[in-house]
């Protein structure tokens, strides 16, 4: 095993030494194939047409929420923001959203109208999809870390570059005003239409309500059936006092003496007037009815109940749609910034591509990896000639008559004779 090992260690010494030779060989082809070839990379990079970039940073406006006096209104009320219409599982949707209006049609639109980019780019086919790409490919949307967003614009033009940036702030705030605009008018609509119907609906409810008061003499159920009770308790306790007041007169008077008929007489008023006013007949046209008949009480009783609690429920309804419907309106009429400038966009004072280094780089690779394939391809070439002369003509005649069968047949035929 060990000296397996050392075979092959010794293998890879050669190896290397038979690289290193064959470059030592060719090093000054090498060094000039790749001075030239690197140089001329460095000369087209000058020679390129030299872009800048602008940029300018933005965060979202802070959304003020308007006061609200029913609890947990504020929460709803963060619903009718079209700022929140967008969701996503990470990241911040208020970024993802202004990042989609900046790469809209409707923005990219007025940004080549505003600078005639058509011109500027020189577009002569399908204009308006063809001048949207080349934008496109010359801005960058990059959200970051720290929560803001950055507009990057490239032109060759270091103040239109800056004007092309803060335009498209300018848009986001106009393009997304006009969003969330539509969105509150269609809250407003919506919710100006259940408004206008809970006031229709309590005011059909507190007018059943009043002509059922009107009707049966109800002003306050629960106060007039506790009067009534009391006064229909007194009443049977007198009844009941007369009545053993009568016979105990019937029993030591005879049944004819004044005393003991004026006791039945008493008696039996008592309990006319008792059950008139279990059938309601003690009130004459016109009276206030103050006592509510002890048999209307389960159907006044449930008829008063539910026409109350239509009027109670309605107010209520009222009392959560009048806020909200008042924030609609008002959010309506906003015209608030969807972002702050953080840092506005000016002309750059030097060009950001084509960058020079990264041609002399590519160029000095590119041809060392090209070089060394061309040594190598020569002294293969002048090894095989030197050790196997035979095989290297043979291989240069067939290479020489068909160029190793890539050679057209006419050619060839032509070549032979």
């Amino acid at each position: 095993m060990n000296e397996k090992k050392t075979a092959d260690a010794f293998r890879l010494g050669d190896l290397i030494v038979e690289v290193l030779s064959v470059v030592v060989k060719y090093r000054r082809f090498l060094s000039r194939f790749v001075m030239t070839v690197t140089v001329g990379a460095v000369i087209f990079g000058f020679a390129l047409p030299k872009w800048y970039r602008a940029s300018v940073s933005v965060f979202p406006a802070e959304k003020a929420e308007l006061p609200t006096g029913v609890e947990g209104l504020g929460l709803l009320s963060k619903g009718f923001s079209a700022a929140k219409a967008l969701t996503s599982l990470s990241g911040d949707p208020e970024l993802d959203r202004y990042t989609v209006i900046l790469k809209s049609a409707t923005v990219l639109s007025s940004v080549i109208e505003k600078f005639d980019l058509v011109r500027v780019y020189e577009i002569k086919d399908y204009p308006a999809e063809n001048t949207a790409k080349e934008l496109l490919s010359n801005t960058e949307f990059n959200i970051e870390p720290e929560g803001n967003l950055v507009c990057v614009v490239y032109d060759k033009n270091p103040q239109r570059a800056a004007n092309m940036a803060n335009f498209f702030v300018s848009e986001l705030n106009r393009v997304n005003s006009e969003l969330m605009v539509q969105n509150a008018r269609a809250n407003r609509e919506f919710i100006g239409k259940r408004y206008e119907k809970n006031m229709r609906d309590l005011t059909e409810a507190e007018d059943s309500l009043k002509a059922f008061q009107k009707k049966h003499g109800i002003l306050a159920l629960p106060e007039q059936t506790q009067a009534s009770i009391k006064v229909i308790a007194d009443l049977m306790g007198q009844i009941a006092l007369k009545d053993v007041h009568s016979a105990i007169l019937a029993r030591t008077l005879s049944p004819d003496h004044p005393s003991v008929v004026e006791s039945q007489v008493e008696v039996q008023e008592l309990r006319k007037k008792l059950n008139d006013m279990n059938s309601g007949a003690i009130y004459r046209k016109g009276d206030p009815k103050i006592i509510i008949p002890f048999e209307k009480f389960p159907d006044l009783g449930t008829d008063y109940i539910r026409r109350y609690r239509e009027v109670e429920i309605q107010y209520k309804i009222l009392q959560f749609l009048t806020p909200v419907f008042e924030q609609a309106k008002v959010e309506e009429k906003r015209q608030t910034p969807s972002v702050l400038v953080l840092d506005k966009a000016t002309p750059p004072q030097r060009k950001a591509r084509p960058r020079v280094t990264v041609f002399a780089l590519l160029g000095f690779v590119i041809s060392t990896l090209i070089g060394l394939f061309v040594v190598f391809l020569l002294e293969a070439n002048a090894r095989l000639q030197s050790r196997h002369p035979a095989a290297f003509q043979v291989f240069r005649d067939a290479l020489r008559r068909d160029w190793l069968g890539l050679r057209p047949r006419r050619e060839r035929e032509k070549a032979d004779e």
